[in-house]
């Protein structure tokens, strides 16, 4: 039986590997579905393909690091589905450059794609959840936010504040049946992980990798159902899981 049967999910950076994944993974287990994503051309295929499954869908193009747009992006969840009951941020960039070379525009530009964008899109949908008194957060962050990595001190410490942010949120808002928990995937076979197309660095990580293998993001996506589960998820709140092949212990 599928285990969010009536359940109506935002998933934002639904254009992207793991948002993909996870868009059809909910989409499988019967959610109804409003995805989002900046990139209308990605976004359209994901749209697709949950349609083609038979999954109750629509999409919605536009930037979570706008308030205005978050606004309009919830009230059309409240507006088709009655309510928001889940929501997962998928949605993030990555930029790699030494801190000594770091301009402060893009670091500002990491922090509000990947931290800020998260803070607006929690804070509206809390009104219809707390109406609701459920709600299950979901937020995609990294292993980098534990461990940190040369050249990428602006998306490790988005992920960390991520972490921090999702901790208090939990704190806050699980004595009115919502949980909020954190994602931290280590390396996944997506454009993020070789942008360029290139495998050379991920041959050599794979040695490195107790399990020998990268994750897919279907994987991930298998975690972020554990969370949103009324049953299974149920326990959960404040915690950060870590799909990561073994990586990060």
């Amino acid at each position: 039986m599928a285990q969010l049967q009536s359940r109506s999910a935002i998933v934002t950076g639904a254009g992207g590997g793991i948002g993909r994944a996870t868009s059809l993974r909910l989409g499988a287990e019967g959610a109804r579905l409003l995805l989002t994503d900046f990139d209308g051309d990605r976004l359209e295929e994901t749209v697709a393909l949950a349609r083609e499954a038979g999954y109750v869908v629509d999409g919605f193009v536009g930037s979570v690091t706008d308030p205005a747009t978050v606004a309009e992006l919830v009230d059309r969840a409240i507006a088709q589905y009655g309510g928001v009951d889940i929501l997962v941020n998928c949605a993030g960039i990555l930029h790699s450059e030494s801190v000594r070379d770091l301009r402060l525009d893009d670091w500002n530009r990491v922090l509000e794609a990947n931290l800020t964008s998260v803070f607006l899109t929690c804070q509206a949908v809390l009104p219809s959840m707390m109406d609701a008194g459920y709600g299950r957060i979901i937020n995609v962050a990294s292993q980098l936010a534990l461990v940190g990595a040369p050249g990428h001190s602006a998306y490790a410490a988005s992920k960390a504040g991520m972490i921090a942010f999702t901790k208090s949120l939990a704190r806050e808002v699980s004595p009115l049946g919502i949980t909020a928990n954190c994602i931290a995937p280590g390396p996944i076979d997506t454009r993020m992980l070789n942008p360029g197309g290139e495998v050379s660095w991920t041959s050599e990580r794979i040695n490195q990798l107790p399990l020998r293998r990268i994750g897919r993001p279907e994987e991930v996506a298998g975690t972020v159902v554990l969370l949103a589960s009324e049953v299974d998820g149920a326990l959960y709140t404040g915690q950060t899981l870590g799909p990561n092949s073994g990586d990060v212990m």
